[in-house]
């Protein structure tokens, strides 16, 4: 196989779920490709990048997307998203023009974005061949919030068109429907998976026996309950994210833990709270760990996403009231009685390295 092979793949930065996709299909991809050459384009920071991605690849910061303005972690900032879409989209020669240039300059072979629209437009006016691959796209979220948007199938309209000019729409399960796309393929999903170190952490914690270990993970999006007032619940030690500044004994930082990845915390623990997402809810499912998800309605992908969740893993919903208060006991309860579930194969992850295997034509 000839070391020229180039893949570049363009990676929206709304929160983490889109890294968590890409993620264990390029680790798994450059395991057996090694000297592909791999550009990764993204508004994340580089070392979050490499704390997914274990292999090769050179980075190049760009945003081309930015899904929706958020208030926090589970809250759109419609009016404020809509605005941004018609800035986005007025400005779109400019943007497109910008997006060639940098792909101009990389010579790629083939491209995968998930789900940057502005990158496929980019790669069918260049000729380059690419791929999409996500459990949703922004068009169909930005009709989700704005159907009443007199200018919605304008903006509509480009974000469509991108995303159907790729080779396939590649559609990890669980996905959102897309009946606006006639490229869509079904793939299985996509995850990473952990190493238990469950023994580990229970020594280094001084756990007691029976204790229940709780990560608080709420996505890419910063949104801190008020844990200094939630009740203490009797057997129940809090994992929180690092920078919260929580004094409680039954609290623990992260950072306590950074020796762990966030995957080998996953699998370690007996429950995620977590909001509604793609990452977040196939990772745990895969990893054999139960989940506590705050109520997301109004995000159009949420539905499928908890149907696949219930269907397959263990899993109970609470709102923002309990959250905010701390009122966890019984819905925490209704979980832990729960029979396991056995985890979830992640058979995605070989689906969409055989689509890129075939995009870049390797033997």
């Amino acid at each position: 196989m000839p070391a020229a092979h180039h893949l570049y793949i363009a990676l929206s930065g709304h929160g983490f779920g889109h890294l968590a996709q890409v993620a264990p299909v390029l680790n798994a991809f450059q395991y057996r490709w090694p000297r592909v050459q791999v550009t990764v384009q993204s508004g994340l920071p580089e070392t979050v990048l490499r704390q997914r991605m274990t292999g090769r690849f050179e980075c190049v910061a760009g945003v081309a997307d930015f899904g929706m303005v958020m208030v926090d972690a589970l809250a759109a900032k419609v009016s404020e998203s809509l605005a941004a879409y018609r800035v986005f989209h007025q400005d779109w020669q400019q943007r497109l023009a910008w997006q060639e240039r940098q792909l101009q300059a990389a010579v790629p072979d083939g491209i995968l974005a998930d789900i940057p629209y502005l990158t496929l437009a980019a790669a069918t006016r260049l000729g380059i061949p690419s791929l999409a691959m996500c459990s949703l796209n922004w068009a169909d979220i930005l009709a989700g919030y704005c159907a009443d948007a007199p200018d919605l199938a304008e903006l509509r309209a480009p974000m469509l068109s991108a995303y159907n000019s790729a080779r396939a729409f590649l559609l990890p399960a669980p996905s959102m429907p897309m009946p606006d796309l006639q490229n869509t393929q079904n793939v299985g999903p996509i995850a990473a998976l952990g190493q238990d170190r469950r023994a580990e952490i229970h020594h280094r914690l001084a756990l007691s026996d029976g204790d229940t270990l709780v990560l608080i993970g709420l996505g890419g999006v910063d949104m801190r309950p008020p844990l200094d007032a939630w009740p203490t619940l009797p057997g129940v030690r809090w994992l929180v994210p690092p920078g919260w500044q929580v004094r409680r004994p039954d609290m623990v930082d992260w950072a306590q833990l950074n020796d762990y990845s966030m995957l080998d915390l996953i699998r370690s623990c007996d429950v995620l709270l977590t909001k509604p997402g793609y990452g977040a809810f196939t990772e745990a499912a895969c990893n054999g760990t139960s989940v506590l998800y705050v109520a997301r309605d109004d995000w159009p992908e949420e539905p499928w996403l908890s149907r696949w969740l219930v269907a397959h893993g263990n899993a109970v919903k609470i709102d923002r009231r309990q959250l905010a208060s701390g009122d966890l006991a019984e819905p925490l309860g209704s979980l832990l009685a729960q029979p396991a579930k056995p985890p979830v194969i992640p058979t995605g992850i070989a689906d969409v390295v055989a689509g890129l295997e075939r995009l870049l034509d390797l033997g």
